[in-house]
């Protein structure tokens, strides 16, 4: 496989936008820098798609305070995962967890000693 020589180029971008492509970027897997350019795509497919500027300005609006309220909503209340978390770590504090373990073991013991025949 031979490696591909990509060109780059360096612009400047305000650390307002760098921070918000930072923030859009995280989610997505994205770097900072593949969140620009898929921006820029973007940019490049409205201009072309005959949309209005006041058209594009809507939806720009509709997109971003659709994320505030994903970003609201994600700060107000635990994740599923973080909820999860916490009660593993509650179990296993207490101990419930190893002595729930050791129930399972002894069942699955009890269950294979008796199928063995």
């Amino acid at each position: 496989m031979t490696p591909t020589n990509t060109a780059f180029a360096s612009v400047k971008l305000t650390s307002a936008l760098v921070a918000q492509a930072r923030e859009a970027a995280q989610p997505m897997r994205r770097s900072v820098a593949g969140q620009v350019e898929y921006w820029a795509t973007l940019g490049r497919i409205v201009e072309h798609s005959g949309l209005t500027a006041q058209e594009a300005q809507t939806a720009i609006a509709n997109y971003e305070a659709a994320a505030h309220r994903t970003r609201t909503e994600a700060t107000k209340a635990p994740s599923q995962a973080d909820t999860l978390l916490s009660q593993f770590m509650a179990s296993e504090a207490d101990g419930s967890l190893a002595q729930r373990v050791r129930e399972v073991v002894a069942q699955n013991r009890s269950k294979s000693t008796g199928a063995i025949v």
